[in-house]
């Protein structure tokens, strides 16, 4: 059995402490959420707040960290059980059920800060002005175009505030086609770097 000082050595000294002290909220446990929830737990974050009303699907496995064998399963459980397969220490708390301004406070008010992973833009503008009205000085890290393939360049950062930005900004998802997973994990995992960047630089 693998001890918790073990598992946790070669980490940064200053960032890492920070890290584990903290907890992130991810509203969305999609091909983003999925792929910042990884990353986030690999990192080193103490405690992760993910919802997500959905079920793992056959059409997800293009581009989310599910398994064949997962297929039917909420979403948060699976990923759950994907990050516990690599990280026993972290805490996880998971909501299966549908983000709204009724419950944001609910699912993620404990939330040091935010990163949005929606797929509909509808649902990302509901997230943007919820969080950011109720918690102006609260981090949110959302998305804006990840569809397609190629055109890394045109993937950037942009920052407003406590309000950050990660995508090209303009493509779209198109009808009965899936985004692909290279471009949908360089953007979560901007996102997740943010974040933890984000989460050194408050505490300092």
């Amino acid at each position: 059995m693998i001890d918790r000082d073990r598992y946790f050595s070669l980490r940064d000294p200053s960032a890492f402490p920070v890290w584990q002290k903290a907890t992130v909220g991810i509203a969305g446990a999609g091909g983003l959420g999925s792929n910042i929830a990884i990353s986030l737990a690999r990192a080193g974050i103490g405690t992760l707040v993910i919802a997500d009303f959905d079920l793992v699907s056959l059409e997800n496995l293009n581009r989310q960290q599910f398994n064949l064998d997962q297929v039917g399963r909420p979403k948060v459980h699976a990923l759950a059980t994907n990050i516990r397969a690599f990280n026993p220490f972290i805490n996880l708390v998971l909501h299966q059920q549908k983000v709204s301004p009724a419950n944001l406070e609910e699912l993620f008010g404990s939330c040091d800060l935010l990163l949005e992973a929606f797929d509909q833009a509808g649902e990302k503008e509901m997230l943007i002005e919820t969080w950011c009205t109720r918690y102006p000085k609260r981090h949110l890290i959302a998305a804006s175009g990840v569809s397609g393939f190629g055109r890394g360049e045109e993937i950037k950062i942009e920052h407003f505030g406590y309000l950050h930005i990660v995508g090209d900004g303009h493509s779209e998802l198109l009808e009965g086609i899936s985004p692909l997973a290279p471009r949908v994990a360089v953007v979560a995992n901007l996102q997740a770097n943010l974040a933890l960047e984000l989460l050194v630089k408050n505490y300092d």
